[in-house]
């Protein structure tokens, strides 16, 4: 799985040269843009805290978060807040699925049945996307935090209510800023913000294991 993503990024990254593979807007900034790009296809792993918001037809949910994952697929997500959810976690470890919930006898279950809208909250899946995206955009963008890049790509499927996904990056520092996730109608599904963030941390294996 890593070989063939590997692939795709270079390919990906030649197509760039002769701007195939991106449309990009003239206002964007092309050597920030070029940065941002090395930054992300270079990833190999993250660690962030980030606020997570799940937004239905009728209400919406926010939860913070810790997440730990790495680009061939291992994830850990904890939840911190809000109070009655907290210690909640969630862990691949590349083959099976375990969750841990302190409140149900701390008993762990495992599945093998992955939820796309926990998946679409790390930025490793958003990578994947953009490199096997068959339409992916470039635009620039203003947050309170300073000038951004904002990539954006599509998911792959017929889930009606994740059909894209934009990604906000600092134009300074090349960290993410936010990520969303929008539906078949343009409408905002889910919301993540990164409060903290750091590329190409070393994970443990033991990260990916729920130890009780």
């Amino acid at each position: 799985m890593k070989r063939r993503l590997l692939l795709l990024i270079m390919i990906c990254t030649a197509a760039l040269a002769f701007s195939a593979c991106a449309a990009i807007q003239e206002r964007v900034d092309i050597s920030a843009y070029e940065r941002i790009h090395r930054q992300l296809m270079s990833m190999e792993s993250f660690a962030a805290q980030a606020t997570v918001t799940f937004i239905s037809n009728n209400n919406s949910h926010t939860y913070e978060t810790t997440q730990a994952a790495r680009i061939s697929g291992e994830y850990r997500i904890e939840v911190t807040a809000p109070q009655n959810v907290a210690g909640n976690t969630t862990v691949f470890d590349g083959t099976t699925i375990s969750q841990f919930n302190p409140r149900v006898d701390g008993r762990v279950s495992q599945t093998t049945t992955e939820a796309p809208e926990r998946l679409e909250i790390l930025l490793t899946s958003f990578v994947r996307n953009f490199v096997t995206s068959q339409e992916v955009s470039v635009t620039a963008a203003a947050l309170d935090e300073g000038l951004t890049t904002v990539l954006e790509a599509t998911i792959p499927g017929d889930h009606p209510y994740m059909a894209t996904q934009s990604l906000w990056v600092s134009n300074d520092t090349y960290l993410p800023m936010q990520m969303k996730v929008f539906d078949q109608n343009g409408t905002e599904r889910i919301i993540v913000i990164f409060n903290s963030f750091e590329y190409n941390v070393n994970i443990e294996d033991s990260a990916f294991q729920i130890q009780q």
